[in-house]
């Protein structure tokens, strides 16, 4: 058993190592190279009688992972001011999809009860695809990917309704097969651990039960999580840390499943409530890597159980279902995209990112099968349907990427507002850089003009009487359009490196007399913007890492004075070297190369230069305080 534990561990990771970084490089993203990772490996796991769908089922935790690391970085007040997409448009998506499909169900001749299972299954989308992608893309923040990760919470909590639900459309015909199958399979079923809490209970208990478990995710979120890892710091053991965050997210997952709830909502649940916490960033750390094994796997799982014998045997009709339900589902998505007033490549992100069936329909397939709803054949070509609209979601975003998002960033100049007057400063994004930014200069009395994607952070600033303008502010028009010809400064403070880089280069080129400040990702994109003409780079974590060396210092018994001196020259010191090193990488063909003018100006002078940066500070701690 061992053996056979170790070369099933070997082949998912061994599958997910090679067809990953393969995925990524050609633009395909690492969702479809575990998928096709999956499918790669599937005959062999076949072959070496691994139950598929049971190792599925525990990867799926990894899911619930990352609904809690996304439930600390959203802050209750975010959470409350989406409640009416999650509510509104959530409901809406579930019920209009399901009505949807359950008509062209019956339109086939299922009965209806089939046919409403049916479309609760295919209403549900992918949490870990979807939310996955979106992360990796930069998507998440865009009003496209707010609106779909709030009718993604919604499906969760629909989950609930749809399993208390789901046992009440059994078919006699099959509840009766069912049973006699039960009495020939012998009596060992007795023996099992049931966890279930309210099982059998009346739905007043079922309830009261329900809203005491999620009462005490809240309580204990709130007030146990600091002490508990107070504690644990005293044993000054890392892996102590690492064990107790899992221990508290398997917790809180067992008590969800336990009264009937969805584990994934639950921990998401618990990752709000302490999204304030001393331990929010510590458990974020522990708990990433373990989210992203799990997460992979599940990945390599769905595409290792596509039944490619049942796919051949009817591919015309699952390729058809498959499509079927994409395009069903984007339509659905489109028509609440232009009810909820998303623009642009906007409600085609949430169209095509939703547009597929979810892991969670794995899980209710099954159900309804246990239950005597769907008969054993018809859930088998679903669970086909699910894992192929799947397999084919990451296409869908490449599709959004090449073909979507370039045409609506064409007709930005139609789609953008019209700036009546423009101010001598324009800031370009307003996030968390851009916004202190804009805040410090409209507090000494500045006017300024900001230009942003997001209409839910315009909407913000609009309600606050502040000047703020939906569009692209690389598109030479807006730019025209906010006064860039008597501007003074412009600051640009986009999160996309690539178009801040561009735009660099636009206002060296063409507005060389404008000031501009650019927020630097990290050191390669000062290096991109020191090329693109730009000199007044602000890299976004520098100055925040310099104020913590100079509390270093103190901490250390230098006087304030002392310690300001010390980061000074430290400061000194790597500009002059970020300017040779800038100027070396512009005339490198290929600076990451290791015969690159770039990379042997650095090794030539790495020792010299350390020896110049600790004589500088040796400098300042001899001298005499005054």
């Amino acid at each position: 058993m061992t053996a056979e534990f170790m070369f099933i561990t070997f082949t998912l990771f061994l599958a997910g190592m090679i067809a990953v970084p393969l995925a990524s490089r050609f633009g395909l993203g690492s969702v479809l190279g575990y998928l096709i990772a999956g499918i790669a490996i599937g005959p062999v796991l076949h072959w070496a009688g691994v139950d598929v769908a049971a190792l599925q089922h525990f990867t799926e935790f990894g899911v619930v992972m990352m609904l809690f690391l996304i439930g600390l970085e959203m802050q209750p007040k975010v959470l409350w001011a989406m409640r009416a997409k999650i509510f509104v448009m959530g409901g809406l998506q579930v019920g209009l999809t399901t009505v949807a499909v359950m008509a062209i169900a019956m339109l086939f001749g299922q009965a209806w009860t089939i046919a409403l299972a049916i479309g609760l299954i295919f209403a549900l989308s992918s949490t870990a695809i979807v939310t996955q992608t979106l992360n990796e893309k930069g998507l998440m923040r865009s009003d496209g990917g707010q609106a779909g990760f709030a009718v993604l919470l919604f499906q969760d909590i629909a989950v609930i309704p749809m399993l208390a639900l789901i046992p009440l459309l059994a078919l006699k015909e099959l509840s009766d097969a069912l049973h006699q199958g039960d009495n020939h399979g012998g009596g060992h079923g007795d023996s099992a651990l049931n966890l279930n809490l309210v099982e059998g209970l009346p739905g007043w208990q079922t309830a009261l039960i329900t809203v005491a478990a999620i009462v005490l995710v809240v309580l204990a979120g709130r007030y146990l999580t600091g002490p508990i890892f107070r504690y644990i710091a005293r044993a000054r053991l890392r892996e102590l840390f690492v064990s107790t965050a899992l221990m508290m997210v398997v917790g809180i997952a067992l008590l969800m499943t336990m009264v009937g709830l969805s584990p994934a909502l639950g921990t998401f649940l618990a990752g709000v409530v302490m999204a304030n916490s001393e331990y929010r960033h510590e458990l974020e750390s522990d708990i990433a890597p373990f989210k992203g094994i799990f997460l992979g796997v599940f990945f390599i799982t769905v595409g290792a159980s596509i039944d490619f014998a049942l796919l051949s045997e009817n591919v015309a009709l699952i390729i058809g279902l498959t499509l079927g339900l994409i395009l069903l589902k984007c339509v659905v998505m489109l028509v609440l995209g232009r009810v909820f007033k998303l623009a642009g490549g906007d409600k085609w992100l949430f169209a095509l990112g939703l547009a597929q069936a979810g892991e969670f329909g794995f899980v209710l397939v099954s159900f309804t099968v246990a239950n005597a709803v769907v008969p054993s054949p018809i859930a088998d070509l679903l669970l086909l349907v699910i894992a192929i609209s799947m397999l084919l979601t990451p296409a869908l975003f490449i599709l959004y990427d090449w073909l979507i998002a370039p045409r609506y960033s064409r007709q930005q100049e139609r789609e953008a507002d019209e700036i009546a007057h423009g101010s001598g400063i324009i800031i370009a994004g307003h996030g968390r850089f851009g916004g202190i930014v804009n805040r410090a200069l409209r507090a000494a009395d500045y006017e300024t003009t900001v230009i942003d994607y997001s209409n839910d952070q315009l909407k913000m600033l609009r309600r606050f009487g502040l000047s703020a303008y939906y569009g692209d502010a690389t598109r030479p028009d807006l730019l025209h359009a906010a006064g860039i010809e008597s501007a003074k400064v412009l600051v640009i403070a986009i999160d996309n490196k690539e178009a801040a880089t561009e735009l660099a280069r636009h206002m060296h080129e063409h507005h060389p007399r404008v000031h501009v400040i650019a927020r630097a990702i990290d050191r390669w994109h000062v290096y991109d913007l020191w090329s693109a003409g730009c000199r007044d780079i602000i890299r976004e974590t520098y100055d925040s890492s310099i104020r913590a060396a100079r509390s270093a210092f103190e901490a250390l018994g230098h006087p304030r004075e002392k310690a300001e001196r010390l980061v000074g020259a430290f400061e000194t010191f790597d500009r002059k070297t970020m300017i040779e090193t800038a100027q070396a990488f512009i005339q490198s063909e290929d600076p990451h190369s290791d015969d690159s003018e770039y990379s042997r100006l650095i090794r030539e002078n790495q020792e010299a230069w350390e020896a110049q940066l600790k004589a500088s500070m040796q400098e300042v701690l001899k001298a005499r305080q005054d």
